[in-house]
């Protein structure tokens, strides 16, 4: 999924960031556990079919598609990968997979084209098909199926369907989408035009079932450069468009929250001039933001609910400490902190705004501060890897030793499954049977 521009999204962090207390019960040996060193992880990581799949980063400044048995945490296979026409705002995407089959694209350039985009069975790496590709943003699952946007650097840019089995078009679009959501009979699609708009498509016909203006949630005035992210709470989709600063304008665009109905596109709540703050849950699972008023002036911060858009629990801008802090929250964010590395924080209750001590209080919150841009060998400058997070102790502000287990606010959790990426890179699971939930990434 498209994010939040990296650089700023984490600079932003600095006033807005959230991390977790937590007293990491779900990292206990009684879970089955793995670790694998050996890769560098600068994509989100996906799975399917027992198998955990993600884009690693090698020593020379290269990618791979790199396959994991989900079980062991074993290396399957791995194959060469590239980036053909990604903005570097967007990341490093990761592979698709469905079923058994693994989609990626390899740096196979031949005339016009750029790259490939290959099919691998998931467990064995055997090839399956290739379709060459001049520009996209990478494949996405959607329900039983392989959605990418192709030639997304040309005037003729579209979405394709694709069979995973055979490569076979299904259907197609005109344009740029991205997948916000499926299942085995829809998919939702963020179209990417000069009016933003989500619709819902039958995935078997390609048949248009509604479509939606982000207009008609946040107001006039979108533009998506700065970023987006979207994740489902049951019925619905939850989306977040962020501010952007126009270079030209210095006007700021429309940013905010907004829920709707996946079955028909109806707006359930909206809550235009909030930012998302970082790290935090996915927007259909545990949503903190912070108000912006039209002097740009922060309130305080608060967590909504995402099936009603209803605060949850506040903390009002008068609480707010100072300066030089990254925000802190417990397992199940009931509390939010203000780290200071090296030196006492602070916590709140969320629920009833109150003062608690930070005497005892774990939290967690982004490893670096100050990310480098990853040094992609004949990429566009300025990708950064997904985050790590790490845990701090509130009351001195230093890091804790040790390897727990991040929340699952943070990581999500696929099939009693839980994935994250170290400061190092190294890949970590662990089977603690938490529900199925997006995780910041999605």
């Amino acid at each position: 999924m498209l994010r939040p521009l990296a650089k700023p999204a984490l600079a932003l962090a600095g006033t807005l960031s959230l991390a977790a207390c937590s007293g990491s019960d779900a990292a206990t040996t009684a879970f089955p556990t793995w670790h694998h060193p050996d890769v560098n992880v600068v994509s989100r990581m996906v799975t399917a079919a027992g198998v955990a799949t993600t884009t690693s980063m090698k020593p020379d400044g290269t990618l791979e598609t790199v396959a994991l048995d989900l079980t062991t945490g074993k290396k399957l296979w791995a194959q060469p990968a590239t980036m053909a026409g990604r903005l570097p705002g967007m990341g490093v995407p990761p592979p698709a997979i469905v079923d058994n089959v693994i989609v990626s694209l390899d740096p196979v350039k031949k005339g016009r084209w750029n790259a490939a985009l290959v099919a691998r069975d998931a467990r064995t790496g055997s090839q399956k098909w290739v379709r060459p590709v001049h520009s996209t943003f990478g494949p996405q699952r959607c329900g039983p199926y392989v959605c990418l946007s192709e030639h997304t650097a040309l005037s003729s840019a579209r979405v394709v369907v694709l069979d995973p089995a055979t490569g076979k078009q299904k259907w197609k679009l005109p344009g740029i989408a991205e997948v916000e959501w499926s299942d085995a009979n829809r998919v939702l699609l963020l179209r990417l035009a000069a009016n933003p708009m989500i619709e819902s498509y039958e995935l078997k016909s390609g048949k248009l079932q509604w479509q939606q203006p982000i207009e008609q949630a946040l107001g006039s005035g979108i533009d998506m450069s700065g970023g987006w992210a979207f994740g489902s709470t049951g019925e619905n989709l939850v989306g977040y468009v962020a501010p952007y600063t126009s270079p030209r304008t210095k006007k700021v665009s429309t940013f905010g929250l907004f829920s709707l109905k996946i079955s028909d596109g109806t707006i359930n709540w909206m809550r235009p001039s909030v930012v998302r703050v970082y790290p935090s849950g996915s927007p259909g699972f545990a949503p903190v933001v912070r108000p912006v008023d039209q002097q740009g002036q922060y309130g305080g911060f608060a967590r909504l609910d995402p099936e009603t858009g209803r605060v949850m629990g506040q903390i009002t801008a008068s609480q707010v400490p100072g300066s030089g802090w990254w925000l802190a929250f417990p397992q199940r964010m009931e509390r939010l902190g203000f780290l200071k590395h090296n030196s006492g924080g602070s916590a709140f209750d969320l629920t009833t705004g109150n003062s608690v001590p930070v005497k005892d209080q774990r939290g967690w919150s982004f490893c670096v501060t100050d990310p480098k841009p990853l040094p992609l060998k004949g990429q566009a400058p300025g990708f950064y890897s997904v985050a790590a997070v790490c845990e701090f102790d509130l009351s001195n502000g230093k890091r804790i030793a040790g390897e727990s287990a991040p929340p699952s606010w943070f990581t999500g959790s696929q099939d009693g499954w839980r994935l994250w990426r170290d400061e190092k890179g190294a890949i970590h699971g662990i089977k603690d049977g938490a529900t199925n939930s997006p995780g910041m990434y999605g």
